[in-house]
């Protein structure tokens, strides 16, 4: 197993080069403070239309939930590029597997690294516009801040493992265009990031948040800050699907190495 420097190594050359695409983290930041108006507006109509309270969510959470969620988005990258898939596709993937580190672990330190980066950029920038534009939710337990950030972490390491699991298909189907449309598809609607998923119909919500890694990815953790449910069965639950996540993303990684088909090369 290769020393802890090396994983702190590819930590930093992860943080490193994100922090060089200071444009494209610009006009990100922006995107995100657009879609956080917009989604603020239509969450506070839904709220005004249900008596003021939208599934147990009042202003200032629902709030805390869209501008939290808008910097969320690029922290856990959970519509990231597929760069693996093209590195499969290409060849340029035969390269990691000299390397001493197992490509898993080795682009997980990388991706902590951009995590890190986009945390002080694309996370803090909504969140500070929606606090001066609407107000957010203070959380009433100080305890509540640790646990978001442990929630935070187990959120990245959920959503890493479930998209590498989704590029490692390109081994077998030599094109990953169409596992993306279909995991941008789910992970848009089931994880929490268009709307609360508590306000489905029962017994849907607790199927979603329970029964699917797509809620973990952000549903939990925004529930875990604006102190909603049980934070210790939504910590457990994200625990549970990091644990089923990355040890699957490996073994998906050990079987498509012994299948690799390479095109082009």
């Amino acid at each position: 197993m290769p020393p802890l420097t090396v994983y702190w190594a590819l930590v930093r050359a992860g943080f490193r080069r994100y922090s060089t695409y200071r444009q494209a983290t610009v006009a990100g930041a922006t995107t995100n403070v657009m879609f956080g108006f917009l989604r603020t507006y239509g969450m506070f109509a839904a709220a005004a239309a249900a008596g003021g309270v939208l599934a147990g969510y009042d202003r200032p959470r629902l709030a805390t939930f869209v501008w939290v969620s808008q910097g969320m988005l690029a922290t856990i990258n959970i519509w990231g590029p597929p760069e693996y898939a093209e590195r499969v596709r290409t060849g340029d993937a035969v390269t990691d597997l000299l390397r001493p580190v197992h490509p898993v672990w080795q682009l997980l330190a990388v991706d902590l690294g951009r995590a890190g980066f986009a945390l002080l950029t694309r996370f803090v920038a909504p969140v500070v516009v929606g606090a001066l534009a609407f107000g957010l939710y203070a959380p009433a337990r100080w305890s509540t801040y640790p646990a978001f950030a442990l929630s935070l972490v187990l959120a990245l390491l959920v959503t890493f493992g479930c998209r590498h699991a989704l590029f490692c298909s390109v081994h077998w189907l030599l094109d990953v265009r169409g596992p993306m449309t279909a995991w941008v598809l789910f992970s848009t609607l089931l994880s929490g990031m268009v709307f609360p998923l508590w306000i489905l119909p029962e017994p849907l919500p607790a199927l979603v948040v329970y029964g699917m890694p797509f809620a973990s990815m952000v549903q939990a953790p925004m529930d875990v800050l604006v102190e909603r449910g049980d934070p210790l069965r939504l910590l457990l639950t994200q625990a549970a699907w990091a644990a089923v996540a990355l040890p699957a993303a490996v073994l998906i990684q050990r079987r498509g190495e012994r299948k690799m088909v390479i095109q082009g090369g």
